[in-house]
């Protein structure tokens, strides 16, 4: 039982890692998923405070997922339709196969609704829409970066206990 766990907790925590790139899979709560699991495991003793944090961080990153990309499109002189067309943008782009999708339509969607919305003029929308972009990017490396310590605490866990686990 405790391999299947372990292998379920780092099937979570490079899923986390991969849902950092992708809106639909919550990338550093899902790499928490797999501490929670690794806590279970009955040979480690791992602490119950690293488990809060860890958690207590996960929940701080979903909220800054939400915030980061705001304040980019607010910094940059945008409006509240630009951050709609940015989050409209955002899904068309997931269901799209142009590479890098999300970046291309979340910009697009930014810009279009400045323009046509806001009535914005262009070089004002694409200031927005840069906005936008920049905040998606730095909200993207927040939860990969705290996806990946997340698998790091994970594999330095295990790391740790294989002698007892293998």
């Amino acid at each position: 039982m405790s391999i299947f766990l372990i292998s379920l907790g780092f099937i979570c925590c490079l899923v986390g890692i991969v849902g950092s790139f992708l809106p639909v899979l919550p990338g550093p709560p899902l790499a928490w998923l797999g501490i929670l699991l690794l806590y279970i495991v009955p040979e480690t003793t791992i602490s119950a405070q690293l488990l809060w944090v860890t958690l207590a961080i996960s929940l701080i990153i979903i909220v800054l997922d939400y915030v980061i990309p705001i304040l980019g499109i607010k910094q940059f002189g945008g409006s509240k339709y630009g951050m709609y067309g940015a989050a409209i943008g955002l899904v068309v782009g997931l269901f799209t196969p142009v590479p890098l999708g999300i970046i291309l339509f979340s910009f697009l969607g930014a810009y279009l609704a400045e323009v046509f919305i806001s009535r914005l003029e262009t070089s004002l929308a694409l200031r927005a829409a840069f906005g936008s972009l920049i905040g998606l990017l730095a909200s993207t490396l927040v939860k990969f970066f705290t996806a990946l310590v997340f698998t790091f605490i994970f594999t330095y866990q295990v790391l740790q206990y294989r002698a007892v686990l293998f």
